[in-house]
């Protein structure tokens, strides 16, 4: 990929790609066109002739151009880069060489929305999917996680039931990627093994700021297996470099119009711009004789292992340094299963990944028409393929030879079956009855519910809080309202009796207090704010601007890896309001917003500030983006725009730089601007919000 990165499956592209450069226009069978704008036709405004071969090509293959999109993951995004293991220390547990070797695997990862349509918008409420293809010598293997570490149902019978519930409804299909409606909530309130998964779904988790600062989690519970066949449990961890962050609800709702594609374009233009998004790989590992030493099962696929009793051990990392050339032939036809193991990975008994382990193959071969799906080029692996399997729908291999089963003589025994570095099925002894009946280790619907509430901020608690007001309020029958503030009670009688007292439904009788566990590492506001990179800050300017104290911001920005736009009234470069020639703008205003950005700094020059004070749009954006909590700063004449914006904070009153809950100021300008400003700006711009602003309306 870049710098030489992934050279074999770069390679491996190569031969399947088409570049139009310098070339003239053919039909599919090779012939040159000379004309594409009118039909072949019997006169100037006689009919259209059927002998139009080109025509009918032409309009036959748009005809046919669309796919089924996925039933759920939809919605996505994905790019390339590579995975190397930190070094081989996982190599007593496990076969898997990419684990161990330290070698750069390449890698597709797709993000995405689960229940909304490939149409639907980025910033909805929903669990975001994490799948990571890795392309290792031993074959591919598939990590299909998510953003959460756990899931709404235990059993794979369930989720056609779940799926149906959350997509829009049957009668009028609205509404559109939204699990604000009665199906939803009318399956949550009588599944109560779903409620630790909707606390996750209520909490900021759900609203990322960018697909770069998500965690991903392989919510099941995996198993390594080492070269003598000792198994392992372990659970999969992706944490982004960047640390985990996210919107909050009103600009998610702002964004979905202002730009319905924020996260796959913000994916997209990082990786355009060099900043390259990196996760760390982290595992958790259960010794086998260690299973039932939980007050859960580690096969229940709503339950995590907190990471105060296992910790997270550092595995590897992965880089994201290329995007797709063609969103449909990579992105979109890309082919995850979870049941795509190498040597050294294997399932558990989790009855939710047994059934998903046979239901991803049995939607490729309906979406990509067809088994031979794996020889698109995205989905080829870079391990030599040899098989006795023929023909199907888009077959691209030319099989060579007279056999195609095995065994035999006249191909000379090929394929052969391989001596070493085959896949070894864990040797595990099962025993016992048909039965549909769940385990009894499966019925604690509530307590990981519970420390996960106990877990969080009261900020967060208020954002849970408010979430859950949003949601059943959408509700329009009251009993499913009144039934699942029943089941939060099973929760936290707290928790109940505030969401009660804002959808008009009785606050619920005590419940007997639950256990004060915690985990810290649930908290996203619980952890520390790593750096600002990877932020985006709009800058606010118009003719007469300081254009050398903009252009001393913009050097400290870029050299902290943040991205600094010039927003102007009108397109075109900006007359200076002094020395330092003209500063050119990154965009008009009008077509963009505050919630598109991370922080906002008005520059000094009287003429700009004047202009933008008399502009609706930019006093709104600054207003906005402090109600938002997010850090805003001004030098020299700048401060008058937030005086005129109502921002509510100290602002300087001389040359030094002022910090008050995330405003900073300072009345100098131009070559005066003090390296403190930018320095302090991006200390708070690392906090992402100023969350000492953040005033409750929730009552406690």
């Amino acid at each position: 990929m870049t710098d030489g990165r992934n050279d074999a499956k770069h390679e491996q592209l190569e031969e399947f790609r088409s570049d139009p450069a310098g070339t003239a226009l053919t039909t599919q069978q090779g012939v040159r066109v000379g004309h594409t704008d009118d039909s072949l036709s019997a006169g100037t405004r006689g009919p259209t002739l059927l002998e139009d071969f080109h025509a009918r090509e032409k309009i036959t293959h748009f005809d046919h151009e669309r796919i089924p999109e996925r039933v759920v993951h939809a919605r996505g995004a994905g790019a390339y880069g590579f995975f190397e293991a930190y070094d081989d220390s996982l190599s007593g547990y496990t076969a898997a060489e990419f684990l161990t070797s330290g070698e750069r695997i390449p890698v597709f990862v797709r993000f995405s929305t689960v229940a909304g349509s490939r149409g639907s918008a980025d910033t909805v409420r929903d669990v975001r999917g994490f799948a990571t293809k890795f392309y290792t010598r031993q074959g591919n293997y598939d990590l299909v996680g998510n953003n959460m570490p756990v899931f709404f149902i235990q059993d794979g019978i369930k989720f056609p039931d779940f799926v149906h519930a959350v997509k829009p409804e049957p009668p009028n299909e609205i509404p559109q990627a939204q699990s604000a409606h009665d199906t939803f909530w009318d399956f949550v309130s009588l599944q109560p093994e779903s409620l630790h998964m909707v606390l996750w779904l209520m909490s900021d988790r759900a609203l990322p700021r960018s697909y770069r600062m998500m965690q991903g989690f392989g919510v099941h519970t995996f198993r390594l297996v080492n070269a003598d066949g000792q198994g392992t449990f372990v659970k999969f961890h992706w944490k982004p470099v960047l640390g985990t962050h996210s919107l909050v609800w009103d600009e998610c709702q702002k964004i979905a119009g202002k730009d319905p594609d924020f996260n796959r374009r913000d994916l997209w233009d990082a990786i355009e711009a060099g900043q390259y998004p990196e996760w760390e790989l982290g595992v958790q590992l259960v010794d086998e004789s260690a299973e039932h030493d939980f007050d859960f099962d580690l096969l229940d696929p709503t339950k995590l292992i907190p990471e105060e009793q296992v910790p997270v051990l550092p595995a590897g990392r992965m880089v994201l340094d290329r995007n797709p050339e063609n969103f449909f032939a990579e992105t979109e036809q890309i082919a995850f299963h979870t049941a795509n193991v190498v040597p050294g990975i294997d399932f558990t008994n989790d009855p939710l990944l047994q059934a998903r382990n046979f239901s991803y193959l049995d939607t490729q071969l309906i979406r990509l028409g067809g088994p031979n799906f794996a020889q698109l080029p995205v989905n080829r692996p870079i391990a030599d393929v040899a098989t006795d399997q023929r023909d199907g729908h888009g077959q691209q291999t030319i099989h060579k030879g007279q056999t195609s089963y095995f065994r035999n003589s006249l191909g000379g025994g090929c394929p052969a079956i391989a001596d070493s570095g085959t896949f070894q099925h864990y040797t595990e002894a099962v025993s016992g009855h048909k039965i549909r009946e769940r385990s009894p280790s499966f019925k604690d619907f509530y307590s990981q519910a519970t420390l996960f509430w106990n877990s969080m901020t009261d900020v967060e608690r208020d954002h849970i809080v408010a979430a859950f007001r949003f949601e059943l309020g959408k509700v329009t029958e009251k009993g499913v309202r009144a039934r699942t503030v029943d089941e939060l009670n099973h929760v936290d009688h707290d928790l109940a009796t505030r969401v009660a007292s804002g959808i008009g439904v009785p606050a619920p009788a005590a419940e007997t207090p639950h256990h004060g566990h915690r985990s810290p590492a649930l908290s996203q506001l619980g952890q520390p704010n790593l750096n600002p990179h990877g932020r985006k800050v709009a800058i606010l300017a118009a003719d007469g601007v300081d254009t050398i104290g903009t252009r001393k911001l913009l050097d400290a920005l870029e050299a902290a890896d943040v991205t600094g736009e010039v927003l102007a009234p009108a397109d075109g470069e900006l007359a200076p309001g002094g020395d330092g020639g003209p500063l050119p703008a990154d965009r008009q205003l009008a077509t963009t917003a505050s919630v598109l950005y991370d922080a906002v700094v008005v520059p000094c020059g009287p003429g700009s500030v004047d202009q933008l004070a008399q502009d609706g749009e930019a006093v709104h954006f600054v207003a906005e983006a402090y109600k938002h909590l997010k850090p805003v700063a001004a030098f020299g004449s700048g401060l008058d725009l937030l005086r005129r914006a109502g921002v509510p904070a100290q602002l300087a009153d001389d040359t030094k730089t002022r910090i008050d809950d995330g405003v900073v100021t300072t009345t100098s300008a131009a070559a005066d601007l003090p390296d403190e400003f930018a320095a302090s700006f991006l200390a708070a711009l690392s906090e992402h919000r100023i969350w000492s602003r953040s005033t409750s309306t929730i009552p406690a």
